[in-house]
């Protein structure tokens, strides 16, 4: 049987009681998802019996300035080196990033003596769409099996971890950018100040970053604890992100509202002194943070009780539906599903099986829970009643890919914020 064990020396990290931007001391809770595995580590058959290594879902937030944060459990080495999500397995993932380069090239008026920079590039992605364009990109990625995927799609790639020491490497070989892009990798990194100098070193004088990440307002107000992971560091507003920014002589120009990840943000940096001019949606926004509260550690505090009573919400919902005679099973294997199924301790006597379109996990076992990992054609074969969808941020898409499930009748589950349970025949389109 697995368990419990203390952490190792070779995966542990510094464990600090002080803010990771500011320094301050953290005092303040603000979710405890209890322990649970890393999230990513899905285990082959023969893993099964072994020991688990748990590690502590305790998330705290800076009085000083707001960051949401998550104690450095797990080094990144331990959890990047060998990584199993593929950006590309996301239809609408990859649609987005088109969209983004297609119009940031524009914007920014990126030609073929640019240099555009993504970091945490993963598969190739979104730099995949430069090529055709010709402007020349370079992608810093530090999982080596992904970083491979990348290079087979013509993105040349660095294996490496993103900081100071490499930029300032980069820029002495004369390779600076006019564009460095960040998607959903600000919250990955524990030492926040070594990676934005690092992005200041390795920014051109007009050059511009982008940074996309789940807006924290929208995690509190759409109780979206399960984007809360070990290799989740950090959850960030715009008054956070504006504090970073100053603190490395970088301002915020624009930011822009996004439907991605269940809300997210993007936003814009320049270098301080640049001419680049700030839009009016970032005072905006800011003012509008303010007056939801994000300024008032009080709104933090109150956000762990929504997390409990999604918890109940959930396994009264399985439980009634097991006890009926039903047959569940997942639909994806995420991060965020293995947080919500170890915290809500759901395993084989409530899911099957759960399926996804990632050759890579097919065969192995969800960590800590161990629900086998199946092909999205397994589905067909059981005809569960129900489908739990665990990468809820992606329900529009799944459930167009899955609908001719209406033929048994079969209902999806969606549980963030709560449990909705939706009748395939009605999502038929």
């Amino acid at each position: 049987m697995s368990s419990v064990e203390t952490i190792p020396q070779s995966h542990r990290a510094s464990v600090t009681s002080a803010c990771r931007l500011c320094g301050a001391g953290l005092r303040h809770t603000f979710v405890d998802l209890g322990m649970s595995p890393p999230c990513e580590n899905f285990l082959q058959v023969d893993q099964i019996d072994a020991v688990e290594h748990y590690f502590p879902l305790h998330v705290q937030v800076c009085e000083r300035c707001f960051l949401v944060q998550l104690k450095e459990y797990m080094s990144p080495k331990a959890i990047f080196t060998e990584y199993a999500y593929f950006s590309s397995y996301s239809t609408s993932w990859v649609a987005h990033a088109k969209a983004y380069c297609e119009a940031i090239a524009s914007r920014c008026g990126l030609v073929a003596d640019s240099l555009v920079v993504e970091l945490a590039s993963n598969d190739g992605y979104l730099l995949q769409h430069f090529l055709p364009m010709g402007i020349p990109v370079l992608g810093i990625e530090p999982a080596a099996n992904v970083a491979r995927a990348a290079v087979e799609r013509g993105v040349p790639t660095l294996v490496d971890f993103f900081g100071v020491r490499l930029a300032t490497a980069l820029a002495a070989e004369g390779k600076q950018a006019d564009l460095i892009a960040g998607n959903n990798v600000l919250a990955q990194v524990p030492d926040l100040n070594d990676f934005v100098a690092g992005m200041k070193i390795l920014l051109k004088p007009t050059g511009v970053i982008t940074l996309e990440f789940p807006h924290l307002e929208k995690l509190i107000a759409e109780n979206q604890f399960d984007t809360i992971y070990h290799e989740h560091f950090s959850y960030f507003s715009l008054l956070t992100i504006a504090e970073m920014a100053r603190r490395h002589r970088l301002k915020v120009i624009d930011v822009e509202e996004l439907p991605t990840h269940g809300g997210s943000l993007r936003v814009y940096l320049a270098h301080g002194e640049s001419r680049h001019p700030v839009s009016l949606a970032v005072g905006q926004l800011l003012a509008r943070e303010k007056r939801h509260g994000l300024a008032d550690i009080g709104t933090y505090a109150s956000f762990g009780m929504k997390a409990k009573r999604a918890k109940r919400d959930l396994l009264t919902f399985l439980i009634a539906a097991k006890n009926e005679g039903k047959t569940i099973c997942g639909y994806g294997a995420p991060g965020k599903g293995n947080t919500l199924l170890n915290y809500c301790a759901i395993g084989n006597d409530f899911l099957d099986f759960t399926v996804d379109r990632n050759p890579y996990k097919h065969g192995r076992f969800t960590p800590g829970m161990h629900i086998p990992i199946h092909p999205v054609e397994a589905i067909d074969a059981a005809k569960p009643d129900y489908i739990l969808i665990l990468p809820w941020n992606l329900r529009d898409e799944i459930m167009k890919q899955m609908h001719h499930v209406a033929a048994w009748g079969a209902k999806f589950v969606v549980p963030i914020p709560f449990v909705t349970v939706i009748n395939s025949a009605e999502f038929r389109r």
